[in-house]
């Protein structure tokens, strides 16, 4: 038996256990960038397309406290996430999505939706259903209505395993 992939997903759960009990998971890694709001109250819709390690638009200007409603596709080929947060947030959250790709859940061009839904033992799930953030396979759309808080260095990006890394994230400026 080959106890090495088992020690790397054990500290990878140990890594992120800090995230999990100040409540990432369901309860948003976007925390000190904002918070979820209604699409009643966005002030404008922003269409945000993912293609393969690249977003279109590349930045977006918001102004402090305002409400706006992303419509977010993936037009790649692989499956892409976008998550508003802090650089640091990012990084946090880039070791629990590695987790996901070691455990089965992000296979290239699909996501497992069952493995998704399994307990990691800790009470958590690997559900990404955090407001900040959505995680979507090849020609999927979905919506994130967010709220921004005051300025700060906020961006947005897809933690997919390298795709951080290979340039796939954006400035969120304020005006």
């Amino acid at each position: 038996m080959n106890t090495s992939k088992f020690v790397v997903a054990g500290l990878a759960l140990s890594m992120s256990a800090g995230a999990f009990a100040a409540g990432a998971h369901g309860g948003g890694h976007g925390a000190s960038s904002g918070e979820p709001a209604k699409a009643s109250e966005a002030a404008r819709t922003i269409t945000v397309e993912m293609y393969d390690n690249y977003y279109e638009p590349e930045a977006i200007e918001v102004k402090p406290g305002e409400t706006v409603r992303f419509v977010v596709e993936n037009k790649g080929n692989l499956v892409h996430e976008f998550n508003i947060g802090t650089p640091d947030m990012h990084e946090a959250h880039q070791k629990e999505m590695m987790m996901m790709v070691e455990h089965g859940v992000i296979q290239g061009g699909k996501l497992n939706h069952d493995m998704m839904n399994m307990d990691m033992g800790n009470g958590h799930s690997m559900k990404h259903d955090d407001p900040n953030s959505v995680l979507l396979e090849p020609g999927q759309s979905k919506e994130v209505v967010w709220k921004f808080s005051d300025k700060g260095n906020i961006e947005f990006a897809c933690n997919v395993p390298g795709h951080y890394q290979a340039g796939m994230y954006g400035e969120v400026n304020f005006e």
